[in-house]
């Protein structure tokens, strides 16, 4: 169960914990083929679904890529939100959980398929990319992954881990009518979903510091910070990158005239965002008079390189320092594609344009 586009109401059920399976459609039966798991399709709450939706699944069908790459393709659904409900309940991370429950699975049972569950590689986007980092991160997948792709997001990102479980889930009870004391987590539990649901909605300002619905270092599966955790990756190969655009929507939510052509965008603008980075390295090559054009993509340029590109350059070298046999890789997306019309310039790729990389990793 998630909020739909507008934030206004819920869609799916509570009753999701399924996974996707799709083979290779050939003349003979296939075996021992490489499959890729992802849980790319509810992979980011603010994202991923919402696109989903609003594409009416087109973009996460995995026949196409199971039938072009001659792989097997696991799509699987996941919670979210009882991440930040849980640190709670003393348990931690029920999302993270789910993943590698669908992870064992997939090892367990997917030679019955035609797969070889010694070749396994788990991908994701956005969110999806943070938990693919985290889950290589995690001394409970040792033996089960051979390969990694994080797109657009890494458990680096500062939006990665929330470090604020308590508080934020004290305001849902609050929000919902649940004491905040020892009888919060009972109450949350017996309160309609759906409610909990909505009042899960945050106000983004910046979106950098609010985007709460996030894992926990719960000392169990994610044991330390993930910084200190690269030596479970150090056979794994992992490659991550971002779009050059990555911080575009996110960019336009903290300063809406980013995307109006009859606005101008000032140069001295939130401060939230400015004090986030070095401004005037940015600012360099403007010159006396700027133009508008160039002060809305520097503005994009600061916040994709702080939520999503400086984080996932820093998580490659930790990974390549670790590693064994595991090989690192690194990665820019820079195609233009028809999600990609309302950037300030549409020469680039948008986080939302992400999931088209899918048909180049072939």
């Amino acid at each position: 169960m998630q909020l739909n586009l507008l934030a206004t109401d819920v869609v799916g059920s509570e009753d999701c914990l399924y996974l996707n399976i799709w083979v290779p459609q050939g003349s003979t039966v296939s075996s021992n083929l490489p499959v890729r798991c992802s849980s790319m399709v509810v992979a980011s709450c603010l994202v991923v679904v919402r696109v989903q939706n609003f594409l009416n699944n087109y973009l996460y069908d995995g026949q196409e890529i199971a039938d072009r790459g001659n792989v097997i393709v696991v799509t699987f659904n996941y919670r979210y939100l009882n991440d930040d409900l849980s640190m709670s309940c003393s348990i931690g991370n029920y999302g993270l959980w789910d993943q590698h429950a669908a992870i064992s699975w997939v090892h367990r049972n997917i030679r019955a398929f035609g797969g070889n569950p010694d070749n396994i590689t788990i991908f994701g986007e956005s969110a999806g990319g943070a938990s693919v980092n985290f889950q290589i991160l995690s001394p409970k997948n040792m033996g089960l992954i051979r390969r990694a792709i994080s797109q657009s997001g890494v458990a680096l990102c500062p939006w990665a881990v929330n470090r604020n479980p308590r508080q934020y889930a004290e305001e849902i009870a609050r929000k919902v009518g649940c004491p905040t004391d020892s009888g919060m987590v009972a109450c949350l539990r017996r309160t309609d979903p759906k409610t909990v649901t909505l009042a899960g909605s945050v106000n983004f300002n910046p979106i950098v510091h609010n985007l709460a619905l996030s894992p926990v270092i719960d000392g169990d599966f994610l044991p330390g910070e993930p910084e200190t955790l690269f030596g479970n990756a150090a056979d794994i190969d992992y490659i991550a990158g971002v779009n050059d655009m990555d911080g575009h929507i996110f960019a336009t939510i903290d300063i809406p005239s980013l995307n109006n052509a009859l606005v101008s965008t000032p140069v001295f603008f939130k401060d939230p965002i400015k004090s986030e980075t070095r401004f005037y390295e940015y600012t360099v090559n403007w010159g006396s008079k700027p133009s508008d054009t160039d002060v809305k993509k520097t503005i994009v340029d600061m916040e994709t390189d702080y939520i999503f590109l400086v984080p996932t350059q820093a998580t490659l070298y930790l990974h390549s320092d670790h590693a064994k046999s595991g090989r690192t890789y690194s990665y820019l997306f820079s195609e233009p594609s028809q999600l990609s019309t309302s950037n300030p310039t549409r020469e680039s790729c948008s986080h939302l344009a992400v999931n088209m990389m899918l048909r180049f990793m072939q």
